[in-house]
């Protein structure tokens, strides 16, 4: 019996060791680890409401109501395809936010850039607009 080549062994021990990994992320996912017995798992309900004041401009943001606005949710979805909507208000002018799956957000302001929440968009926006007004989005133009 003839014994395997280096080539051979070196094969066997990375698929062996990619076998590992994948497996070790399997079972360290989210998805894959079950929920206590008798409790359910919760699901992120996504970004959470705020009003404050930053550099002197008031800014808001919460989640849009399913039925609210329609088309521009309808808009919102063919343009992004996530169901969520979430709107940010600058001094009660709405910015145009996007969230692009799970790699962040960003505005009509900051289109190229991304951050973990609409907040830190809505306050990256008043600092880049240096007091300037939020020029309404016309989705329609």
């Amino acid at each position: 019996m003839s014994r395997p080549t280096r080539r051979q062994a070196i094969g066997v021990a990375t698929g062996a060791a990619a076998s590992i990994a994948l497996v070790g992320t399997a079972a360290t996912s989210p998805g894959a680890a079950s929920a206590a017995p008798g409790k359910t798992e919760a699901t992120a309900p996504g970004p959470a409401p705020f009003d404050e004041v930053f550099q002197g401009r008031r800014i808001q943001g919460a989640p849009a109501a399913a039925d609210a606005h329609a088309h521009g949710q309808a808009h919102a979805q063919g343009h992004a395809g996530h169901d969520a909507v979430y709107r940010v208000w600058i001094d009660g002018r709405e910015l145009h936010v996007m969230q692009h799956g799970s790699s962040g957000w960003s505005s009509a302001i900051n289109h190229y850039e991304r951050f973990a929440t609409p907040l830190d968009t809505a306050r990256t926006a008043v600092a880049s607009l240096k007091g300037a007004h939020v020029v309404p989005f016309d989705h329609t133009a």
